[in-house]
């Protein structure tokens, strides 16, 4: 066991090279700010329709940095070792989720033009005093900080460690990534589910659904991957990882892709299933 926990020696790596890419930075940077001021007219002129494509645009982009941390963890909970060469791109896309935390404060401050139980008063429609228990606006933000706290921290802890053992090369780091991971799993799993219909589902709260969760999770894990694959082509288009992503990992990566993908389908089409099988038209619309 000793043996196991020599220090080794540090491989050579590859390092990025941001000034290469100064002019696409400042691009980007410049197309970020006109969209913050766009949004910003926007919020002004109709809050209303402001709210929900703002929830629309946090849902997908925080699916796709979930699903990289979802491949994060499941490397390290499994040991695999044909994802090691891409595992860094998936903690910098996991990463984004503490900007992503920051952008879901807007939900928040226009929380009353999304979630129509919150202005709602108490005795006036029973479906929603049953659900009361849940559906409070304390409730809802103190879960909204477990679920969004979780995922920032769980993300950049793991971030920190594979960075910290970039530089030892100490195998301790891999043990307690590895038990990060453990314990990440089961909390990934509620986090993205409860927070889905938080977010999602109560927008109406006379829906119910057993399948959401599972359906948001089916898309997190594949839209994530189809992400990976184009950020690894853009590298190696780039000069980087040559020789050592290799199309073995693309068939992997590629195959990943595909069993989400018919997941992704098979869970929406259970949903349609149901709701055409017991002839429920008023929950058409929710399928819609």
């Amino acid at each position: 066991m000793s043996e196991r926990l020599q220090t080794a020696p540090t491989p050579e790596g590859e390092y990025f090279e941001s000034s290469r890419f100064a002019g696409l930075s400042f691009l980007l940077g410049l197309i970020a700010v006109i969209a913050l001021v766009l949004c910003a007219i926007g919020a002004i002129v109709n809050p209303h329709q402001f709210s929900y494509s703002w929830l629309f645009a946090f849902a997908f982009f925080f699916t796709l940095c979930a699903g990289c941390f979802f491949w994060t963890i499941v490397h390290h909970a499994t040991d695999a070792e044909w994802s090691l060469v891409v595992r860094r791109q998936l903690e910098n896309l996991a990463a984004l989720l503490t900007v992503l935390a920051l952008l879901f404060v807007p939900v928040l401050l226009l929380r009353h033009h999304l979630f129509a139980w919150m202005d709602i008063p108490r005795g006036v429609e029973h479906s929603l005093d049953a659900k009361r228990g849940y559906l409070n606006w304390p409730f809802f933000l103190v879960r909204a900080v477990v679920f969004l706290g979780f995922f920032l921290l769980a993300a950049l802890a793991l971030r920190r460690l594979s960075a910290r053992q970039d530089k030892d090369g100490n195998p301790l780091f891999t043990i307690w990534m590895r038990r990060v991971s453990f314990i990440s799993l089961p909390m990934f799993a509620l986090c993205l589910t409860f927070g889905a219909y938080d977010w999602l589902v109560s927008l109406n709260y006379k829906w119910f659904s057993t399948m959401f969760g599972v359906y948001i999770f089916a898309g997190a894990a594949g839209s994530s991957m189809s992400l990976l694959v184009l950020v690894i082509t853009a590298l190696r288009e780039a000069g980087y990882l040559k020789g050592i992503v290799t199309v073995e990992h693309y068939q992997i990566m590629g195959k990943w892709m595909l069993a989400f993908c018919i997941f992704w389908a098979y869970i929406g089409f259970g949903q349609y299933m149901l709701i055409w099988y017991a002839n429920i038209p008023e929950e058409t619309e929710y399928f819609i």
